[in-house]
């Protein structure tokens, strides 16, 4: 008499080898999913380090357009004080 709990008996269909097969398929599918990931993330590392480079660039522009119009400005009151001397010379 058996009273044991039979896993598998070899009789019927071959369910195992299909189980074996998809479970193969997942760990496959899984592996890829990872290493297309993995080299998105090094993708967008690398536009990262570009991007903080650009804006750096672009702080530095609005730094230097900012000195450009304190100088303007002073240069506009020096325009304006000799155009002043000019007519009260005249």
């Amino acid at each position: 008499m058996n009273t044991g709990v039979v896993l598998a008996d070899g009789s019927g269909s071959s369910n195992g080898g299909v189980i074996a097969v998809v479970i193969i398929a997942i760990i496959f599918t899984a592996i890829a999913v990872s290493i297309v990931a993995f080299f998105q993330l090094q993708k967008h590392r690398a536009d990262a380090v570009a991007y903080a480079a650009y804006r750096k660039l672009a702080e530095e522009a609005v730094e230097k357009q900012d000195q450009l119009l304190t100088e303007l400005r002073a240069l506009g009151l020096k325009v304006d004080e000799i155009e002043r001397l000019l007519r009260s010379v005249e």
